[in-house]
């Protein structure tokens, strides 16, 4: 008897595991790269990407003007995030064969703040080929919204999640960050079932705010920063690093 029926979003399949954490999947790290790539080999050349994130001018979660919280952005194109100068964007070369994961997301990232307190928020993706078409038995109704929509390039949103670094140590003793200093931030995404099919890209995404979904942060430690005033929303600098004793990875559960 299997303890857990899971639909893989990629292959449009069901699976059936044992445990929530299937044992046939294997953590993986998938590095940041230098020039904004993903792979599965540990970088040689050091560095970091640096971005300014605003609160004033937050990263919006949708690109609809709506009064309350379509479902669907769960699975929304990421292209309008991903042109943002607050939005680092990482992804890997075409897969040359399908990549299934099944579990919890791991960001493993090193990050530095010119502020004492900053959001990252990791965005998992799945980045169609440019010539990807809608096979005929899924293709979209002629009068539907979607029948306008050209899945070419489509950056399917998979999973987003946030992490404050005050609870970098603990969600019970929050601490401010020392700024420009390089400091570990690691912690847990929800779980997902996915094939990255052959030739498909994996995305990842790295910004500090994603608004309304996601409070503001005013970018500097405060003990209740939702009791701050518009002046204490400040701008900053915030850096992410890779390579050698810094390598920044997303720690994936790859089905073997």
């Amino acid at each position: 008897i299997k303890e857990v029926n899971a639909f893989d979003t990629g292959s449009d399949t069901w699976r059936s595991f044992t445990a929530y954490e299937p044992e046939s999947g294997t953590d993986t790290a998938l590095y940041l790269t230098p020039g904004g790539g993903l792979s599965f080999e540990q970088p040689s050349n050091a560095g970091h990407d640096e971005y300014v994130s605003d609160p004033m001018r937050p990263v919006p979660y949708t690109q609809k003007i709506t009064r309350n919280y379509p479902r669907d952005y769960m699975t929304e194109d990421q292209r309008f995030a991903s042109t943002r100068p607050d939005v680092l964007v990482y992804q890997t070369e075409p897969l040359d064969r399908d990549v299934t994961v099944a579990g919890n997301i791991k960001p493993s990232l090193f990050i530095a703040s010119s502020g004492t307190d900053s959001d990252f928020i990791v965005k998992l993706i799945d980045v169609h080929p440019d010539d990807y078409r809608f096979p005929a038995d899924k293709r979209p109704p002629e009068n539907s919204a979607w029948s306008v929509f050209q899945p070419g390039g489509y950056q399917m949103l998979l999973r987003g999640e946030p992490m404050p670094a005050r609870f970098r140590n603990s969600f019970e003793k929050p601490e401010p960050l020392v700024p420009n200093q390089p400091t570990r931030l690691s912690f847990v995404m929800p779980g997902v079932t996915h094939t990255f099919k052959k030739g498909h890209r994996i995305m990842v995404h790295i910004q500090s705010t994603w608004f309304p979904l996601v409070a503001r942060n005013p970018q500097q430690y405060m003990a209740n920063y939702k009791q701050g005033t518009q002046a204490d929303f400040r701008k900053v600098s915030n850096r992410v690093y890779f390579g050698g004793s810094r390598s920044s990875a997303i720690i994936l559960p790859v089905m073997k």
